[in-house]
């Protein structure tokens, strides 16, 4: 059986990503892929926050061509930074109404920890990669996005859908339409507390699967602990959805975490 992993949110933090992945058997010494048929999905926010966006990029779309040529995947989802980087890029400091409030792009990049370096970075091919990444994914009895909310079903209901419907806002210059992404993407907490499971399973329900797999929350914000108290994702929800975003910009792990094989 093919052996499949995700991690995310790895902002930027290069050197933990490598490590992880080479603990997991997915690159070796050199940082080359090493998985063999191995799947590994890379659910979203590849920069911002930490020291060098634009290398975790560059190692993943390495790896996406790798992994490929040895009969595997490598499979990146957008995350909510890379459309707020990719926002900043397009509108800058455009005042825009978006829900009766006026909103800049770079004032929210300022705020998240966004990087002139990374910034610099962005030139045409990889503005159109970065915005041309999937929001989600399934794979098996697994349903993988970066955030853990059901706003991904305003833009469909199906994955292929809700894909089509970002690629779509993302290809265009609408700014209320970047705007709408980036909000979505921004929503969290979806499918904890009393509900949680109750909504998490209709979620499933709607797009396939048994089990959501997202990043975006920190385990420890979600569930109150230090993120130095952790080193394992978290299942929650009945089991239903499964955090695996450490915290890696706070001080918890980098994870990169076997789902099955």
């Amino acid at each position: 059986m093919t052996a499949t992993f995700a991690t995310s949110d790895p902002h930027g933090h290069l050197a933990e990503l490598t490590a992880a992945l080479h603990a997991a058997g997915l690159v070796d010494a050199g940082n080359r892929w090493s998985g063999g048929d191995a799947r590994l999905w890379v659910l979203g926010d590849l920069l911002d926050r930490g020291p060098d966006g634009l290398g975790v990029i560059a190692l993943v779309r390495r790896l996406v061509d790798e992994a490929a040529a040895a009969g595997g995947a490598v499979l990146p989802l957008l995350g909510n930074h890379e459309v707020i980087a990719l926002g900043t890029r397009l509108f800058g400091d455009a005042e825009v109404v978006h829900r009766g409030v006026v909103r800049t792009f770079s004032s929210i990049w300022e705020r998240n920890g966004g990087l002139a370096t990374d910034q610099a970075g962005i030139d045409e091919e990889l503005f159109a990669w970065l915005a041309g990444l999937p929001a989600i994914g399934r794979d098996g009895d697994h349903l993988l996005m970066h955030s853990d909310t059901v706003g991904y079903l305003e833009w469909g209901g199906s994955v292929d859908e809700i894909n089509a419907a970002v690629r779509e806002a993302l290809a265009g210059d609408d700014p209320v339409a970047w705007f709408d992404v980036l909000v979505r993407l921004g929503q969290r907490h979806e499918y904890a507390g009393p509900s949680g499971a109750a909504v998490a399973r209709a979620f499933l329900d709607r797009l396939g699967g048994h089990r959501i797999v997202h990043g975006h929350s920190i385990i420890g914000d979600l569930f109150d602990e230090p993120c130095d108290s952790y080193d394992e994702p978290r299942l929650y929800a009945d089991g239903l959805a499964l955090d695996i975003d450490g915290g890696i910009y706070e001080g918890g792990p980098c994870l990169v975490v076997r789902l099955s094989g």
